[in-house]
């Protein structure tokens, strides 16, 4: 199976990450912020997935929404620093850096931050204890949903140049939008296809930019 968990498909996507070259954006005002794209084994199907959380209700910024696991990055941290950290504050998952195997293009938000999505490899068993007050559910996004043809959908706005990106995930039940939705899309192009698709234009829905 093309999807499955195991040492093929980590070289395959190792690979492919090794010859996109990434763009970074040089800050240009922006706060930094770095997120992760999981991978690891499903917990119910014979295949890969990335793990995807749904943020509470309660929270004062993007109360509800989609995203992975990730947050800003501190005064003297690294970006790389702050994913691995974020990641055990967040999921209670501990990783090293060797477990990193690539990165995608940095993606400037409407509400003021370029994010650095990294891709990370992590072995089962996985141990997931998320912090509630940032995460209310963890979802395992299979990668035969990530390579479906629905993804991207794209909707046009009258007032804006570019579409608004999301994509159609049955785990989820609904869409998930960009950002998540971008560096998503990009992450299947470029680590599971070897696609050096660019994502950074795709616009958010206006409720995404506070």
């Amino acid at each position: 199976m093309p999807y499955s968990f195991g040492p093929d498909l980590r070289q395959r996507l190792l690979a492919n990450l090794d010859l996109f070259e990434r763009q970074a954006i040089d800050g240009q005002g922006l706060r930094i912020a770095a997120v992760n794209l999981v991978v690891t084994q499903h917990d119910s199907k014979d295949q890969a997935c990335i793990l995807l959380t749904r943020r509470p209700q309660g929270l004062r910024r993007h109360a509800g929404q989609f995203a992975l696991p990730g947050g800003r990055v501190d005064d003297g941290e690294t970006r790389q620093a702050a994913a691995l950290r974020e990641l055990h504050e967040e999921m209670g998952i501990e990783l090293e850096a060797d477990s990193i195997l690539g990165t995608l293009d940095d993606y400037p938000t409407r509400s003021g931050f370029s994010i650095t999505p990294f891709v990370i490899w992590a072995e089962p068993p996985l141990i997931i204890r998320p912090d509630p007050e940032e995460v209310a559910l963890v979802l395992h996004i299979p990668f035969d949903e990530l390579d479906s043809p629905r993804i991207p959908h794209l909707d046009d706005q009258d007032d804006h140049e570019h579409p608004v990106l999301s994509a159609p995930l049955a785990t989820v039940g609904d869409r998930v939008f960009a950002p998540t939705a971008a560096m998503i899309y990009q992450f299947r192009e470029v680590a599971m296809n070897g696609r050096a698709t660019r994502v950074s234009h795709f616009d958010q829905p206006s409720f995404a930019w506070k």
